[in-house]
């Protein structure tokens, strides 16, 4: 009957969570409207190119290519169109399409609606990006069943959230740590309780979370003041001030991106040791609090070792072409270091490795109250009581856990 209830539960939760997510799919951002809507996308097939007005100059190329495309979907489907792919000279920012490319193509009509300026914007990958979201899909929940799927969801409520509700209210003026905070608390509930269900488990691991992330904000709000590092390092930071938001603080998004990116690592070993203490409670029912405690300490000392040096990876992947442009020019590490840039990610390497480190007592002090019974010393006359009448060995253990 309890395994019925918890079953039933857990299928609301996921069914909850799948009406919020399309939801969030279908509600708007309230910035469609910034480009121009008389645009169209369009996938198209680059048919033929005309690399004559390109100039190279050294590694950058710059001039123009002239592009004809075949367009494959939308109103101007099966029209062949000449386009201009413009190169800035940046190796960023610039590509160059050969015969037989797939390519994003925007028209604009003109008055009378036909084709007036067609841009090759980008070459076509929407279609790829899908098949491998299909693979990674169909991955999980082979492997996984149905927490695999619970696993998929919840990966589909997090980028949502992150694209229709965090973003949308940093560009709209909200305090970006504060909008960063919610959305975060709120994407840990959701995963974490998708995944272990609505119980003690999931509350344990839940509140071990929360706590490292909030410890992880405050340590970011206080060393990128210290450090000096103002939220322009930041890719693209500069094209948004100078595409009318000047009024945001990028200082304060910076900080939001510090405790963001390593909230996930702090989930999953938070995760780790409030399942292991489970495990444990359940195995020996009388355990108290104290020893139930250590024995997640110990879990946590076993499973952060690694975990931090994932983070140090994980970053690193991010800014391994910026210690090799340094390394080149010979410059020491005494000034390397120093350098803002650098700085920035030494920062959230080690601000986001704090809250990892201390996520795992704070998992273990929330299971010792949540998990663990209090133990209490018998009364003699209890204790007697029980030597004449003594329970079954089955109904001790089962009356244990349920309490």
């Amino acid at each position: 009957m309890l395994t019925y209830f918890h079953h039933r539960r857990d299928l609301a939760l996921v069914l909850f969570f799948a009406v919020l997510c399309a939801v969030l799919y279908l509600v708007p951002t309230g910035f469609e409207d910034r480009s121009k809507a008389e645009s169209v996308r369009s996938r198209s097939r680059v048919v033929e190119v005309d690399n004559s007005e390109i100039r190279t100059f050294g590694l950058i190329r710059k001039g123009t290519q002239d592009v004809v495309m075949e367009i494959l979907s939308g109103p101007y489907e099966g029209m062949v169109l000449e386009g201009h792919n413009q190169l800035l000279g940046q190796l960023d920012r610039d590509k160059l399409f050969k015969a037989g490319d797939e390519a994003l193509a925007v028209i604009t009509p003109g008055a009378d609606g036909s084709p007036e300026v067609v841009n090759p914007q980008a070459h076509y990958r929407l279609g790829l990006e899908l098949w491998l979201l299909g693979l990674f899909a169909a991955l999980l929940i082979a492997f996984g069943g149905w927490t695999g799927a619970k696993a998929l969801l919840s990966f589909l409520f997090t980028g949502l959230m992150l694209w229709k509700v965090m973003v949308p209210l940093m560009l709209e003026g909200a305090n970006p740590i504060l909008v960063a905070l919610g959305v975060t608390a709120l994407l840990s509930g959701a995963i974490i309780f998708l995944v272990a269900g609505v119980n003690r488990t999931g509350l344990t691991a839940f509140a071990g979370a929360f706590t490292g992330i909030l410890t992880s904000c405050v340590l970011a709000v206080w060393f990128t003041d210290k450090f000096h590092v103002h939220g322009a390092v930041m890719p693209f930071a500069e094209t948004l001030l100078y595409a009318g938001y000047e009024y945001l603080d990028l200082t304060a998004i910076f900080v939001s991106g510090v405790f963001l990116a390593s909230s996930g690592a702090v989930m999953d070993l938070a995760m780790d040791v409030a399942a292991s203490m489970r495990e444990v409670v359940e195995k020996k029912p009388g355990i108290g609090r104290a020893e139930a405690v250590m024995s997640g300490i110990r879990v946590g000392r076993a499973v952060v070792g690694t975990m931090t040096t994932t983070l140090l990876l994980a970053y690193s992947g991010g800014y391994l072409t910026l210690l090799m442009a340094f390394m080149a020019q010979g410059i020491p590490l005494e000034s390397t270091f120093n350098f803002v840039y650098v700085a920035a990610e030494v920062l959230k390497t080690l601000v986001g490795s704090f809250g990892l480190v201390l996520v795992a007592p704070f998992t273990a002090l929330a299971g010792g109250v949540l998990l663990a019974r209090q133990r209490r010393e018998p009364k003699a006359e209890s204790t007697a009581q029980s030597m004449q009448n003594p329970a079954p060995a089955h109904q001790s253990a089962s009356a244990s856990l349920t309490e």
